[in-house]
């Protein structure tokens, strides 16, 4: 069995899986509107999708509108994510930039964890690991393909080099192409989980024909689902109300 890691009051790796929800505000009173709208949203953490966000490239803007956030949502568990436009994001920035941004969040301590893309280059992950870790800032280490389902065996070998490298939430997301690249998916997540990680991994199944791998973290081994409070930030989620419901009944069946 997987560890479990702690966030705040948050247990990834036990029990239903966690549902975090996408911000994908561009200006400041958007974030913070969503940000507000969430109040009334059953879900557990909130990923902050800066790669949105107008002044994405102003580090001090950056600072103060996680400061802003912070405020407005408590003791809410934060992820910062910058996704790059080749695995799906909005803009692209450089290298430099990239580990400059997330290592001044993290040194903020106002997130609680930060997204570091495997493919950004080894030595490059380990320094905002490395810095995230020094501030009390958990990592989601992640990679995503948006046009297919590589392998089982390639999708265990990716999550095994992210545990290597120090995450502490691998996470993959992959598109399939037909019902048996979903199979896929779910076997090595089931793989991965019971014989390879010795902490939670996230892993899915993109598009309407992976939905079922949003649900069924319970049964195979992935430790946090994405749902749409507002506007989805990947294809095929689903409303967080809908999600929710599903995986406590889910839970409830087992």
């Amino acid at each position: 069995m997987a560890n479990i890691v702690e966030v705040r009051n948050l247990k990834l790796g036990e029990g239903i899986p966690k549902i975090c929800v996408p911000l994908v505000g561009k200006t400041n009173e958007e974030i913070l509107e969503e940000a507000k709208f969430l109040k009334n949203v059953k879900f557990d953490l909130i990923e902050w999708r800066v790669d949105h966000y107008e002044n994405v490239e102003d580090l001090e803007k950056v600072k103060e509108i996680v400061k802003a956030l912070r405020e407005e949502v408590g003791e809410t568990v934060i992820l910062f994510t910058f996704r790059s436009k080749k695995e799906g994001g909005e803009i692209e920035v450089s290298d430099e930039y990239y580990a400059q941004l997330n290592k001044t969040v993290a040194e903020t301590k106002l997130v609680d964890l930060v997204d570091v893309e495997l493919f950004t280059g080894d030595e490059i992950v380990k320094d905002i690991v490395e810095t995230a870790h020094n501030n009390g800032v958990k990592v989601v280490m992640s990679n995503h393909d948006f046009f297919k389902t590589p392998a089982k065996e390639e999708i265990i070998s990716r999550l095994c080099k992210m545990q290597d490298l120090g995450a502490d939430l691998p996470k993959i997301a992959v598109m399939p192409n037909t019902s048996e690249d979903v199979v896929t998916l779910l076997a090595a997540t089931e793989e991965m989980s019971t014989k390879h990680a010795n902490r939670p991994i996230i892993t899915m199944s993109m598009g309407g024909l992976g939905l079922v791998s949003r649900l069924s973290g319970e049964t195979f081994g992935s430790a946090l689902t994405f749902g749409a409070a507002k506007a989805a930030s990947a294809p095929g989620q689903i409303s967080v109300d809908k999600l929710a419901t599903i995986l406590e009944v889910m839970h409830e069946s087992k």
